[in-house]
């Protein structure tokens, strides 16, 4: 089955197996940042964005990109080089759940103007870290949205 996308801005045509999944195909391309975790679409490292949406990449067939644009941290590494400056406060740790959780957060500020801490904490649910829990990483976000306010001019 043959499929085209865009994978980072690239246009990409590739023949695949019926039912290969969406994860191993971009591990293919070189997307090392989307990883295997649970396979059961219930952590989060498999995060990429499709269209500007977060999805599962461990529970989506390959042949659902076909016609999509898609978005791993390889990407965005301007975007998640200026986050990265705010992953403190035991944010991060080992760092295994980063790539998942920082598409997450993208998604999340272009759907969200604002968001409020009840809210972040709702986009990030399905997001599994073992090492530091939330608090940081919630408080990291906060930090961050009040930088970008204040580049902005509103804060």
């Amino acid at each position: 089955m043959k499929i085209n996308f865009f994978l980072n801005g690239k246009k990409v045509q590739e023949e695949i197996a019926p039912d290969l999944l969406l994860l191993d195909l971009l591990r293919q391309k070189g997307c090392y940042s989307v990883k295997r975790g649970c396979e059961t679409a219930n952590c989060g490292l498999c995060t990429v964005l499709m269209d500007e949406k977060p999805v599962l990449s461990c529970s989506m067939l390959a042949a659902r990109a076909d016609g999509k644009k898609i978005v791993t941290l390889e990407g965005m590494q301007e975007e998640a080089k200026e986050f990265g400056g705010f992953l403190a406060d035991g944010a991060e740790q080992c760092g295994f759940c980063n790539p998942g959780f920082i598409m997450n957060i993208f998604a999340m500020l272009k759907e969200l103007e604002n968001p409020t801490e009840e809210q972040i904490n709702e986009y990030l649910a399905g997001n599994l870290c073992r090492c530091s829990g939330f608090m940081g990483q919630t408080r990291s976000i906060l930090k961050f949205l009040k930088h970008k306010k204040a580049e902005k001019g509103e804060a």
